[in-house]
């Protein structure tokens, strides 16, 4: 896991930076989709996280879920064009495991994606992956608490 302006950011997920997404793909050909550490500490403590419902396909940019913090609402964008194969109930029912565990227990959904290949090559991962975030995060003057 790197640490970039104190932000955690594990090397094995792909990412949008601008987007504050990542993106881990599972061995069933979906991918899991959640909020990275960046965007929890910009949101702050989650008291909200409404997820859109399974079978509902969306275009990549669309939101998957919408988050509201006591200083925030927004969306989190889908980083794959996709349906929507499954919520995590648990996030939707108690938002703050997003601040906790935003690469574990704090994803948001799994996807199964119309078209990996190519959504994957407008992703960030590895090493590149992360130096781009960094530049990003340096550009902008993001740091996480």
């Amino acid at each position: 896991m790197a640490t970039i302006n104190n932000c955690n950011l594990p090397d094995d997920l792909y990412y949008w930076p601008e987007k504050h997404v990542w993106v881990r793909p599972e061995s069933d050909g979906t991918v899991t989709v959640g909020m990275t550490d960046v965007a929890q500490n910009l949101a702050r403590k989650l008291v909200s996280c409404t997820i859109k419902k399974p079978g509902k396909p969306l275009e990549r940019g669309k939101s998957v879920a919408t988050v509201e913090s006591g200083k925030w609402v927004g969306p989190v964008p889908m980083p794959v064009a996709g349906q929507v194969v499954a919520i995590n109930e648990a996030a939707a029912a108690n938002p703050s495991l997003v601040n906790q565990a935003p690469y574990g227990e704090g994803w948001i959904a799994r996807i199964m994606p119309s078209n990996w290949e190519t959504d994957k090559a407008a992703l960030v991962s590895g090493p590149e992956g992360i130096e781009a975030y960094r530049a990003f995060l340096d550009k902008e003057g993001i740091k996480c608490e």
